[in-house]
């Protein structure tokens, strides 16, 4: 796709800046972001590409080569979210936080918006958004911000504008991503280690069930509020608990029977065994365990379906039939859930049977074709050639 015409064609003048932004793929450290544990993503290849440039109007003109609603805002009007749903929600909160920190805008800027991330998939396309408008603003503005103070941005803008009380990972991934490496990431502090992906012979796949996943439809922020309530009854044996991530096994095993909501106790039960699998899961890979790490992903996803219940019947077919596989390492679900994609360890030469035997089992149990993508991994935000 030629953007820079795509520019001329929607504004009728060239653009003058572009800019990246990837999505991500979790490996494992399923929804225990916000609950201050360790995760294991890693940048896609392919995400939100932005382009821009000043107009004469005072107005900031943003369209999207994916979504058909314009929106054309005056500078004075950039700090408030628009119609709940609107796409512009995602790059607006993010400008609305350069806005706050006393930044201002001294004239108009046309922006045109493209991704290539699959919509309702789970890889992060409201991330590659919301990054790619906090690091294109970031350069305009002069404003200094590092890549974790742009995290920090999308993820503001996510709470605010999009109504999603999201973990930190997802932007994280999108700002710090480098290629061929996954991002060991601890969710408290940001501290951080690139984990080159050494699977010589082993692929990534990427399974999209294409049952969209919509976190702003509630169930998400629920799933952050009964991890609270569970952090709130385990404070009456220990007072000083500010995650659930803090806890081992041996210490939730003393504590549990604290938590009185069964709900609340299942979700804890997940959140502590998935921070002691990713951690447990980043020492395979770094052993060349690849197969403990394989089986650790397995039990992360039988652990999101019993006991966080965010997968749902489309993510557990596709991760059931790839476990049939002959060469599938591991499965799992990957993302918020409720629909979305899953991530399977595929033996290079097994990967060709599993995209047709994964996929005709999977269309058959639910009646829709899903679609697979061996996944290419690659650099975080940066600014492209116009």
């Amino acid at each position: 796709m030629d953007l820079n015409q795509s520019f001329v064609d929607v504004f009728g003048h060239r653009a003058e800046q572009a800019f990246f932004a990837p999505g991500r793929v979790n490996l494992i450290g399923e929804h225990v972001d916000y609950n201050g544990g360790h995760v294991f993503p890693c940048a896609l290849s392919f995400g939100t590409r932005l382009l821009l440039a000043p107009n004469d109007q005072n107005l900031l003109r943003f369209r999207s080569l994916n979504v058909a609603d314009a929106v054309d805002l005056p500078l004075d009007r950039l700090t408030s979210p628009l119609a709940k749903g609107s796409w512009v929600n995602y790059p607006l909160g993010c400008i609305a936080q350069f806005v706050r920190r006393g930044y201002r805008l001294h004239g108009g800027y046309d922006l045109l918006f493209w991704g290539d991330v699959p919509a309702g998939a789970g890889l992060s396309s409201s991330a590659a958004i919301e990054v790619v408008t906090a690091f294109a603003f970031n350069h305009l503005l002069e404003a200094g911000c590092s890549r974790a103070d742009l995290a920090r941005i999308g993820q503001q803008s996510e709470h605010e504008f999009a109504g999603v009380s999201c973990g930190i990972m997802d932007q994280f991934a999108s700002a710090f991503g480098r290629k061929d490496h996954a991002i060991y990431l601890d969710c408290t502090t940001l501290d951080f280690e690139y984990v080159p992906l050494q699977m010589d012979g082993v692929r990534l796949v990427v399974a999209n069930t294409h049952s969209p996943h919509k976190l702003d439809s509630g169930a998400y922020n629920e799933r952050v509020a009964q991890c609270r309530e569970a952090v709130e009854q385990l404070r009456s044996s220990s007072p000083s608990l500010q995650n659930l991530a803090e806890l081992d096994a041996q210490r939730f095993a003393r504590m549990r029977e604290a938590i009185k909501d069964p709900v609340a106790l299942r979700r804890a039960t997940h959140v502590v065994a998935e921070c002691q699998r990713t951690v447990d899961a980043v020492r395979a890979l770094k052993a060349g365990d690849l197969l403990r790490f394989g089986r650790l992903m397995n039990e992360s996803h039988v652990s999101l379906r019993d006991d966080y219940e965010v997968t749902g019947p489309y993510l557990d077919a596709m991760a059931e039939e790839a476990w049939k596989v002959r060469g599938v390492i591991g499965s799992r679900m990957t993302g918020g859930g409720f629909g979305g994609c899953t991530v399977s360890l595929v033996r290079e030469e097994a990967v060709p049977t599993f995209v047709e035997r994964v996929g005709e089992a999977y269309s058959a149990r639910t009646g829709i074709a899903p679609d697979f993508y061996v996944a290419e991994i690659g650099d975080g935000a940066r600014i492209l050639d116009i």
